[in-house]
C-alpha cells in the first residue's frame, strides 16, 4: 500500500521485511507493483556518517529508494513547472527498524540525502531506465529562495 505525499507524484510504500533469528529479507520492489515504470538498473548508494550527497534531479527517469543499512536524510524540492506542488519541500527520515519505506520520485524532482547516524548507510535505488548522465542534472544549489541547509542536518543528527 502506498500513499501521496505533500509533493505531487511522489509516494511514499511501507516496505515488507521478513525477520527471523537468522536475519532479515527485505523487499524493495515488484513488477506487479502498482508503481513499476519498468526495469533500468539498481544500485546501491553508501553515504558515510556525517556526509550528504545533493542535490540530483532526473529528466526523465524515476527513482525508487530505501534506505537498508542505516539512517538517513532525504530532502525532497519540487522544481517543476507547472506544478501544483511547485515550491514544496519534504524531508524524510528513512532507514530500519521504523522507516523501512520506499520513496518513488518522479521525473524532475530535485532530491538529496544525508547520513544521520553513528554508521556508513546504504541507500538502495531501483530506476526504470539505465544511468546516462545526459538526462540528470547536479547542482550544489537548487534555488536561492530554499535556503536548505545540509549543514545543519549534519550537526543536529
Amino acid at each position: 500500500m502506498f500513499e501521496e505525499t505533500v509533493i505531487q507524484g511522489v509516494f511514499l510504500t511501507c516496505l515488507r521485511e521478513i525477520t527471523d533469528h537468522r536475519g532479515s529479507v527485505l523487499h524493495l520492489m515488484r513488477r506487479d507493483d502498482e508503481l513499476f515504470k519498468g526495469f533500468g538498473e539498481v544500485y546501491f548508494s553508501e553515504v558515510f556518517p556525517g556526509k550528504y550527497k545533493a542535490w540530483k534531479k532526473h529528466i526523465r527517469q524515476t527513482q525508487n529508494v530505501a534506505v537498508p543499512r542505516g539512517r538517513i536524510r532525504l530532502v525532497l524540492f519540487d522544481a517543476r513547472d507547472g506544478s501544483a506542488t511547485r515550491g514544496t519541500l519534504l524531508e524524510l527520515e528513512l532507514g530500519r527498524p521504523d522507516r523501512y519505506f520506499r520513496v518513488t520520485i518522479p521525473p524532475g524532482i530535485w532530491y538529496g540525502f544525508a547520513n544521520i547516524g553513528d554508521a556508513p548507510a546504504l541507500l538502495v535505488n531501483c530506476v526504470d531506465f539505465p544511468h546516462d548522465p545526459s538526462e540528470s542534472m547536479v547542482t550544489d544549489t537548487i534555488d536561492q529562495n530554499m535556503n536548505y541547509s545540509w549543514e545543519s542536518v549534519i550537526h543536529d543528527s
